[in-house]
């Protein structure tokens, strides 16, 4: 997709450019920054040229800092004098302060946690400042963490400036190093011989879409006059192009890949009257709507000679255990075997309880684990009916005899990888994905784009409110008290802890000491220890006393996240709650509200950042998965969270899945459209150049089959 670019006329680089160039031939990276630059996908001349801006700043008005009279964003240039390190109280926290100033007055500097900077400011040298100019405490202005960079060698004068763009620092690389280095790369380059558009002209004009060397140009050199608001919504027609492009091959694999697996299951079932009935009676409740649909839809994927894949998902407590037990009793009623697969001891567990509990007696259920031997075998022999287990069903040895269903819960704790082992231990079994972390329908499309898509989104009625509180550290006497009434009045309770034992790395509660410490608060209220390193014994016989009531108190880490269903738990305290992900304090706080009355959640934090504010403040805010999830991908984004970079998303240089679902739903359209059938005839360069390095093997990776 690159051609030879033009002969350089500057001198900086080497005569003839080829994209597919490696990167030793530009000047200053040798073969141990190639190296370092390659973990990062950078190999050639072409890869750094993907290399994104992050963002833009501002520099059309860079000012002296005499002149800096109100907050909000400034691009100062001046001397910067003084810079020296200030202790703090907060761990963690590193500051250096300095000032900025020219002939008519200064201003102050502020940077958190950037300890190289004595080193590689110069005393009384003169720099380009870019940040936010605030009030500090005293009424004084202040320059907040600012990017920086020598102003000599070009640096613009006060008054005069551009849009420039920043990017996302590299190993041996800073921002400006990169902007210079890319900047030599396009004043050699023309772009448009170096690159193909491989889009249809007529794609571009419907989509009112520049061509790529014109995007690519834009992005690196922002043209004189554009909107820089526009820049940082992603709102340009370059950005988008790049957004587009992107996405609509993404799903344009992935539909090319559904293609490319076998389309029949040698499986049949059996759904005559009785066997309708029987999964009627499942149930020991009236089913919701959404439950009755995502059953619905469940069921008719069974009865299709494809093999279903389908993710099922609603927010915590909405009932989709009902659904998969519904999905395996008609496999277990064909003469099929099941495999459920969930992501801890602790939740399997609890999981072979509630399905020997909805399949009855009519099937033989089983936990696997990795010393289950007579499990093994008897599933080996088609005794079992049912295996229940963690990562332990995908060990060697573990064999079905003739698999129909296979259900995976919590989907995004597992990698594609774990689908695949799963899925092969039949012949084209019947995969159900699950998940109770709500996924945003941007995030669906991209990660889950081979899978059809149920979503059970209402709870079962005669759900009670739960109210949620987030409270300093200060407040925790207060709070244990208020538990303690609580628990006097009859109530059941969590206490959730982010670690173990105490580190002196990591400034957060563990219960080894703080758990105690709870004990005490509670004298005479029976409580329990669970965590992660328990034996199943003793985890088991705790988490049965805390059902029965015996046990009022269950002291916790993170490990009772997901499966536990006690009704009468109508208290959650979070100890040290910054230290946890909005999705994962949501999944905790959904262990409560599971019966009539009100149930309350106090979250406890110490110091804050800006982002630990922002998350805290959101799962306040609602009580919706699907609002939580939102809030999580836009703070976070999808490579940061848990589980959803091993699950298989790819790594997207210029789409955000929190902000570009319009162009993903876009391209989802004009992929089936170009893939058809009958193949869209527009679009056959364009297929033609997907399907040269895309085989079986890479369509079972898309598509986790």
């Amino acid at each position: 997709m690159s051609r030879q670019g033009e002969r350089s006329t500057c001198g900086i680089l080497p005569v003839v450019v080829d994209l597919r160039a490696p990167l030793t031939t530009l000047p200053g990276i040798g073969p141990k920054r190639a190296r370092a630059l390659a973990e990062y996908g950078l190999r050639s001349i072409g890869d750094l040229l993907w290399h994104l801006p992050s963002r833009y700043e501002d520099r059309r008005s860079v000012v002296a800092p005499s002149a800096v009279t109100s907050p909000g964003p400034h691009a100062v240039r001046g001397r910067v004098r003084g810079l020296r390190r200030r202790f703090t109280r907060r761990r963690g926290l590193r500051l250096h302060d300095g000032r900025i100033e020219d002939d008519g007055g200064s201003l102050r500097v502020v940077w958190f946690n950037q300890p190289y900077l004595l080193t590689q400011i110069a005393a009384d040298g003169e720099y380009l400042l870019h940040g936010e100019v605030r009030k500090a405490r005293a009424g004084e202005l202040e320059l907040v963490n600012p990017s920086w960079e020598p102003a000599a060698g070009g640096g613009p004068a006060p008054g005069q400036g551009d849009l420039v763009p920043v990017y996302p620092p590299l190993p041996g690389l800073g921002a400006r190093q990169i902007r210079l280095l890319l900047a030599a790369l396009l004043d050699t380059l023309d772009l448009d011989h170096a690159i193909d558009e491989t889009l249809p002209q007529s794609v571009l004009e419907r989509h009112r879409l520049p061509p790529l060397p014109r995007a690519l140009e834009t992005l690196h050199r922002p043209p004189p006059g554009v909107d820089p608001a526009a820049f940082d919504r992603g709102a340009t027609p370059a950005q988008q192009r790049l957004v587009y492009g992107e996405l609509v091959a993404l799903r344009a694999r992935i539909e090319l890949a559904r293609r490319l697996l076998p389309a029949r299951k040698p499986h049949r079932y059996s759904f005559d009257p009785a066997l309708l009935e029987r999964l009627d009676a499942l149930a020991p409740f009236a089913l919701t709507a959404a439950q009755r649909r995502a059953r619905d839809e469940v069921l008719a994927d069974l009865e299709r000679p494809r093999p279903m894949q389908r993710l099922l998902q609603g927010d915590v407590g909405c009932g989709k255990t009902i659904v998969a037990a519904m999905a395996i009793a008609a496999a277990l009623e064909s003469g099929l075997q099941a495999a459920f697969m969930a992501p801890t001891e602790l939740l399997a567990e609890q999981q072979v309880d509630r399905l020997r509990g909805l399949l009855g007696s009519r099937h033989r259920v089983e936990l696997v684990t990795a010393s289950s031997r007579a499990a093994v075998a008897a599933l080996g022999s088609g005794e079992v009916a049912l295996a229940v287990g963690t990562h332990a069903l995908l060990q060697r040895g573990v064999e079905f005899r003739r698999l129909g269903v296979a259900v995976i819960d919590e989907q995004h704790r597992f990698g594609v990888v774990q689908r695949r082992q799963l899925v092969a231990k039949g012949a084209l079994p019947d995969l159900l994905v699950m998940t109770a972390t709500p996924i945003p329908r941007s995030l669906a499309l991209t990660l889950y784009g081979d899978l059809d898509v149920s979503v059970i989104d209402e709870l079962p009625p005669g759900r009670g409110e739960v109210r949620t509180a987030v409270l300093p550290r200060s407040r925790r006497a207060k709070v244990y008290q208020a538990l303690r009434r609580r628990l006097e009045e009859g109530g059941q309770a969590y206490v959730v802890l982010p670690l173990i034992e105490a580190s002196t790395e990591v400034a957060a509660a563990a219960l080894e000491r703080e758990g105690d410490e709870v004990r005490r608060w509670l004298d005479g209220v029976p409580a329990a220890f669970v965590h992660g390193r328990l034996d199943r014994g003793a985890r088991a016989r705790a988490m049965q006393a805390f059902a029965n009531g015996e046990v009022r108190v269950l002291i916790a880490t993170s490990v009772i996240e997901v499966g536990v269903d006690v009704a009468a738990a109508t208290f959650m305290v979070i100890e040290s709650a910054e230290r946890f992900g909005l999705a994962q304090l949501h999944q905790l706080r959904g262990r409560i509200g599971r019966g009539a009355g009100e149930s309350h959640c106090v979250a406890l934090h110490g110091p804050l950042g800006p982002e630990a504010q922002r998350r805290l403040a959101a799962f306040a805010s609602t009580l919706d998965g699907f609002r939580i999830a939102e809030a999580d991908l836009a703070e976070r984004g999808p490579g940061d969270l848990d589980g959803w970079r091993q699950s298989g998303l790819p790594r997207l240089r210029a789409a955000r899945l929190d902000r570009d679902l319009g162009w993903l739903e876009r391209a989802q359209a004009d992929a089936r459209a170009m893939v058809g059938p009958p193949p869209d005839p527009e679009w056959s360069r364009f297929l033609a150049l997907l399907e040269s390095d895309l085989d079986e093997q890479d369509a079972r990776r898309l598509t986790g089959g």
